[in-house]
Protein backbone atom coordinates (compact mmCIF):
# COMPACT_ATOMS: atom_id res chain seq x y z
CA UNK A 1 0.00 0.00 0.00
CA UNK A 2 1.02 3.21 -0.87
CA UNK A 3 1.34 5.08 3.09
CA UNK A 4 4.01 6.93 2.46
CA UNK A 5 2.61 9.15 -0.38
CA UNK A 6 1.34 12.53 0.69
CA UNK A 7 -1.97 14.35 1.64
CA UNK A 8 -3.73 10.73 2.46
CA UNK A 9 -6.42 13.22 3.59
CA UNK A 10 -6.94 14.64 0.20
CA UNK A 11 -6.60 11.52 -1.65
CA UNK A 12 -9.66 9.88 0.29
CA UNK A 13 -11.81 12.66 0.03
CA UNK A 14 -11.26 12.26 -3.72
CA UNK A 15 -11.79 8.79 -3.39
CA UNK A 16 -15.20 8.98 -1.65
CA UNK A 17 -16.27 11.42 -3.83
CA UNK A 18 -15.45 9.42 -7.26
CA UNK A 19 -17.16 6.25 -5.55
CA UNK A 20 -20.35 7.69 -4.48
CA UNK A 21 -20.58 9.37 -7.85
CA UNK A 22 -20.02 5.70 -9.61
CA UNK A 23 -21.55 3.10 -7.11
CA UNK A 24 -23.66 5.71 -4.50
CA UNK A 25 -23.21 6.24 -1.06
CA UNK A 26 -24.78 3.33 0.54
CA UNK A 27 -23.20 0.90 -2.40
CA UNK A 28 -19.71 2.56 -1.07
CA UNK A 29 -17.86 1.08 1.71
CA UNK A 30 -15.11 2.47 4.02
CA UNK A 31 -12.90 0.02 2.51
CA UNK A 32 -13.76 0.55 -0.98
CA UNK A 33 -12.55 4.08 0.01
CA UNK A 34 -9.63 3.40 1.87
CA UNK A 35 -8.69 0.55 -1.47
CA UNK A 36 -9.30 3.21 -4.16
CA UNK A 37 -6.84 5.79 -2.42
CA UNK A 38 -4.54 3.19 -1.72
CA UNK A 39 -4.72 3.06 1.96
CA UNK A 40 -6.35 1.03 4.93
CA UNK A 41 -9.92 1.07 6.28
CA UNK A 42 -7.42 2.60 9.80
CA UNK A 43 -6.16 5.19 8.36
CA UNK A 44 -9.65 6.12 7.09
CA UNK A 45 -10.86 6.24 10.41
CA UNK A 46 -8.10 8.17 11.92
CA UNK A 47 -8.55 10.70 9.63
CA UNK A 48 -12.52 10.90 8.94
CA UNK A 49 -15.42 9.80 11.56
CA UNK A 50 -17.10 7.72 9.24
CA UNK A 51 -18.07 7.78 5.38
CA UNK A 52 -20.38 11.00 5.32
CA UNK A 53 -17.29 13.49 6.94
CA UNK A 54 -14.76 12.40 3.64
CA UNK A 55 -18.04 14.06 1.49
CA UNK A 56 -18.05 17.22 4.01
CA UNK A 57 -14.45 17.09 4.83
CA UNK A 58 -14.07 20.99 3.51
CA UNK A 59 -16.57 22.08 6.77
CA UNK A 60 -14.01 23.67 8.57
CA UNK A 61 -12.74 25.88 5.95
CA UNK A 62 -15.50 27.24 5.26
CA UNK A 63 -16.20 28.18 8.41
CA UNK A 64 -13.39 29.93 8.64
CA UNK A 65 -13.63 31.55 5.34
CA UNK A 66 -16.96 33.07 6.73
CA UNK A 67 -15.94 34.30 9.58
CA UNK A 68 -12.64 35.86 8.45
CA UNK A 69 -15.14 37.58 5.82
CA UNK A 70 -17.79 38.79 8.37
CA UNK A 71 -14.82 40.09 10.86
CA UNK A 72 -13.43 41.89 8.33
CA UNK A 73 -16.13 43.37 6.22
CA UNK A 74 -17.18 47.29 7.33
CA UNK A 75 -20.50 47.17 6.39
CA UNK A 76 -24.86 46.58 7.32
CA UNK A 77 -24.86 42.94 8.94
CA UNK A 78 -27.11 41.64 5.85
CA UNK A 79 -24.19 43.29 3.30
CA UNK A 80 -21.59 41.77 5.23
CA UNK A 81 -22.90 38.48 5.40
CA UNK A 82 -23.28 38.41 1.79
CA UNK A 83 -20.05 39.43 1.23
CA UNK A 84 -18.88 36.85 3.42
CA UNK A 85 -20.45 34.26 1.44
CA UNK A 86 -19.30 35.42 -2.01
CA UNK A 87 -15.56 35.58 -0.69
CA UNK A 88 -16.66 31.97 0.12
CA UNK A 89 -17.98 31.51 -3.66
CA UNK A 90 -14.32 33.09 -4.59
CA UNK A 91 -12.01 31.13 -2.65
CA UNK A 92 -13.49 27.55 -2.76
CA UNK A 93 -15.91 27.58 -5.62
CA UNK A 94 -14.49 29.79 -8.23
CA UNK A 95 -13.66 26.93 -11.16
CA UNK A 96 -14.75 23.74 -9.15
CA UNK A 97 -18.50 23.94 -10.89
CA UNK A 98 -17.98 20.39 -12.23
CA UNK A 99 -16.77 18.51 -9.10
CA UNK A 100 -19.20 20.51 -7.07
CA UNK A 101 -21.98 19.57 -9.57
CA UNK A 102 -21.14 16.02 -8.93
CA UNK A 103 -20.95 16.66 -5.19
CA UNK A 104 -24.36 17.64 -5.01
CA UNK A 105 -25.91 14.93 -7.35
CA UNK A 106 -25.00 12.93 -4.22
CA UNK A 107 -25.86 15.15 -1.67
CA UNK A 108 -29.40 15.12 -3.66
CA UNK A 109 -29.52 11.12 -3.78
CA UNK A 110 -28.92 11.15 -0.02
CA UNK A 111 -32.04 11.57 2.60
CA UNK A 112 -28.97 10.96 5.08
CA UNK A 113 -26.59 13.56 3.43
CA UNK A 114 -29.77 16.08 2.78
CA UNK A 115 -29.47 16.18 6.57
CA UNK A 116 -25.94 16.20 7.31
CA UNK A 117 -25.96 19.16 4.97
CA UNK A 118 -29.24 20.81 6.42
CA UNK A 119 -27.02 20.31 9.75
CA UNK A 120 -23.76 21.85 8.25
CA UNK A 121 -25.79 25.09 7.32
CA UNK A 122 -27.19 25.51 10.11
CA UNK A 123 -23.85 25.44 12.41
CA UNK A 124 -22.41 27.77 9.64
CA UNK A 125 -25.34 30.00 9.91
CA UNK A 126 -25.00 29.68 13.92
CA UNK A 127 -21.30 30.48 13.71
CA UNK A 128 -22.24 33.60 10.98
CA UNK A 129 -24.66 34.99 13.51
CA UNK A 130 -22.02 34.86 16.46
CA UNK A 131 -19.79 36.56 14.79
CA UNK A 132 -22.16 39.53 14.04
CA UNK A 133 -22.84 39.47 17.69
CA UNK A 134 -19.66 39.73 18.74
CA UNK A 135 -18.86 42.54 16.68
CA UNK A 136 -21.63 44.43 18.19
CA UNK A 137 -24.61 43.45 16.30
CA UNK A 138 -28.20 42.38 18.35
CA UNK A 139 -29.20 39.48 18.22
CA UNK A 140 -32.38 39.75 16.34
CA UNK A 141 -30.54 41.31 13.42
CA UNK A 142 -27.83 38.81 13.42
CA UNK A 143 -30.12 36.59 13.01
CA UNK A 144 -32.36 38.13 10.16
CA UNK A 145 -29.25 39.15 8.50
CA UNK A 146 -27.65 35.62 8.63
CA UNK A 147 -30.44 33.82 8.23
CA UNK A 148 -31.53 36.06 5.03
CA UNK A 149 -27.82 35.91 3.90
CA UNK A 150 -28.04 31.89 4.04
CA UNK A 151 -30.97 32.00 1.88
CA UNK A 152 -29.66 33.90 -0.75
CA UNK A 153 -26.51 31.66 -0.47
CA UNK A 154 -28.66 28.52 -0.85
CA UNK A 155 -30.72 29.94 -3.98
CA UNK A 156 -27.92 31.19 -5.74
CA UNK A 157 -25.96 27.94 -5.35
CA UNK A 158 -28.82 26.26 -6.49
CA UNK A 159 -29.01 27.77 -9.64
CA UNK A 160 -25.72 27.71 -9.97
CA UNK A 161 -25.70 24.14 -9.92
CA UNK A 162 -28.25 23.96 -11.88
CA UNK A 163 -27.45 22.15 -15.67
CA UNK A 164 -26.82 24.90 -18.20
CA UNK A 165 -25.95 27.64 -16.11
CA UNK A 166 -23.01 29.45 -17.07
CA UNK A 167 -22.92 32.39 -14.53
CA UNK A 168 -20.50 32.76 -11.64
CA UNK A 169 -21.58 31.72 -8.21
CA UNK A 170 -20.05 35.06 -6.82
CA UNK A 171 -22.77 37.21 -9.99
CA UNK A 172 -25.63 34.72 -8.27
CA UNK A 173 -24.98 35.89 -5.35
CA UNK A 174 -25.45 39.52 -6.31
CA UNK A 175 -28.25 39.09 -8.06
CA UNK A 176 -30.01 36.93 -5.72
CA UNK A 177 -29.78 38.91 -2.57
CA UNK A 178 -30.98 41.77 -5.20
CA UNK A 179 -34.21 39.99 -5.58
CA UNK A 180 -34.45 39.77 -1.70
CA UNK A 181 -33.80 43.47 -1.27
CA UNK A 182 -37.23 44.21 -4.21
CA UNK A 183 -38.58 41.70 -2.30
CA UNK A 184 -38.63 43.35 1.12
CA UNK A 185 -38.89 47.00 0.07
CA UNK A 186 -41.38 46.41 -2.23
Amino acid sequence: MARWQPDARGRLAAAALELFHERGFEQTTVTDIAARAGLDKRTFYRLFGDKREALFSGDNLLAEILVKAVAETDADPFETVVTAFRRVAEEIFADRLDLVRMRQAIIDGSPELQERELRKTNRLAATVAATLRAKGVGDTTATLATESGVTVFRVAFARWVAPGRDVALTDLIAEVAAELRAVTSA
